[in-house]
């Protein structure tokens, strides 16, 4: 059974970027443009792992990532943030906030995988 994973991502490019890679790869994807409709795409969806962007419009995906871990149904599911801030206090605070994994933009595509994969155990 594919692996199924929720992409929170506002910019259009970076989201076909990381869906396609995603397919490409195997897995189910569910793109959602907004974290406002992160938490209930993610009820309705039931991902194995979510990837967002801390720079959202709306709420900021530390507020999600916040929103995601306080849901009984979704706080096991993990989470990868993906950010164009790439400071080492960046990535502490993100990682507090609950994120399993950190990437920095511009993404390296074999990085990107390769913490999806290591999130997302055969």
């Amino acid at each position: 059974m594919a692996k199924r994973v929720l992409v929170v991502e506002d910019n259009e490019l970076n989201l076909k970027l990381f869906c396609d890679l995603l397919r490409a790869h195997g897995f189910v994807v569910e793109p959602v443009r907004d974290g406002r409709e992160a938490v209930a795409k993610a009820r309705g969806f039931l991902p194995d792992l979510i990837i967002t962007d801390i720079q959202l419009p709306h709420m900021t995906g530390l507020e999600l990532i916040g929103l995601l871990k306080a849901d009984a149904r979704l706080r096991g599911v993990p989470i990868m943030a993906v950010t164009a801030y790439s400071g080492r206090d960046d990535e502490e605070r993100v990682r507090a906030a609950g994120a399993n994994a950190y990437v920095t933009k511009p993404i390296s595509v074999v990085r990107f995988v390769g913490e999806v994969r290591a999130l997302l155990p055969e």
